[in-house]
């Protein structure tokens, strides 16, 4: 019984985390600076936020070998790409599509887990990604380059695959390291890649909306995706990306109550599709811990 309570703690943790993050979504769309500015005073932010924090929990920022440290610039590197193109994605488009499209990272991962990590493949991860992926088919379903919103998808695709890569070559320092801390290595690491941008911004327009940006750093980046990046201590990088598959749902609800922005019924037909991925994952996890 302790261990089901224990196990269900966990699951609702990764779900509280996949909210949090589902907030990008607006975010991306509300703030109107280029992405890769958003990203840089995102990642600024959430540097700071999450050194006090880490500061005040006592976590001891030092990684212990240079093998360990070129695997978190790594990532962090990986992690840069991700949030970047993801935003590109999210300016072509809308919440629903831009959202949506780096849900075929679930599929990715499933293939790339079990190369990397040397673990057993799953045919069950197939299916469920294939179940995810033909959600992401029905965004777009006409494929012209002319199209921006099959552009957006490609860039969400982009997304996914830096974002699959990162998680997967994460998880075994999750085992290692605190979750914050090692975010918290990434984050400077985006921050030193785009300080370039800091010559050539706008400060005025990056005062407007510095609240927009604050939330997006503290609750979306420091919050959301610390959590997540814990629950790798309790879950395959697959099975978290497919529970956290529902994270476009949360994302479209969001679009419509504050941007008003109403998905077509071909994006409710693949959104259903990956929630019912969602679904069958979260279900056979509990299932298991019983």
């Amino acid at each position: 019984m302790a261990e089901d309570k224990f196990h269900l703690k966990h699951i609702l943790q990764l779900n509280l985390a996949v909210l949090l993050i589902s907030t990008s979504g607006v975010l991306g769309r509300y703030i109107a600076l280029p992405p890769a500015q958003i990203i840089l005073f995102r990642a600024i932010l959430a540097f700071l936020f999450l050194f006090l924090f880490c500061r005040f929990k006592g976590f001891s920022l030092k990684i212990a070998n240079t093998k360990d440290w070129r695997m978190v610039l790594l990532c962090g590197v990986f992690f840069g790409v991700h949030w970047v193109t993801y935003f590109y994605a999210l300016k072509l488009s809308s919440v629903a599509i831009g959202m949506l499209s780096i849900y075929t990272y679930p599929v990715i991962t499933s293939f790339l887990e079990p190369l990397i990590l040397k673990t057993r493949f799953k045919m069950s991860h197939m299916a469920l990604g294939a179940l995810v992926i033909t959600g992401v088919y029905f965004l777009v379903p006409e494929v012209n380059f002319k199209n921006q919103h099959f552009i957006a998808v490609l860039f969400g695709v982009t997304s996914a695959f830096f974002y699959s890569l990162r998680n997967i070559l994460m998880k075994p320092k999750v085992q290692k390291y605190n979750g914050s801390v090692l975010m918290l290595h990434q984050l400077w690491v985006i921050a030193i890649i785009l300080s370039p941008l800091l010559f050539v911004v706008d400060f005025r327009e990056i005062t407007v909306h510095l609240p927009g940006i604050a939330f997006l750093a503290l609750v979306t980046t420091t919050m959301g995706h610390t959590l997540l990046l814990m629950s790798f201590k309790y879950f395959s990088a697959t099975t978290a990306s497919i529970i956290s598959s529902v994270q476009p749902i949360y994302g479209i609800i969001m679009g419509v109550l504050f941007l008003n922005e109403f998905p077509a019924w071909h994006t409710v037909i693949g959104g259903m599709l990956i929630l019912s991925a969602v679904c069958i994952e979260s279900g056979r996890n509990i299932k298991r811990s019983a």
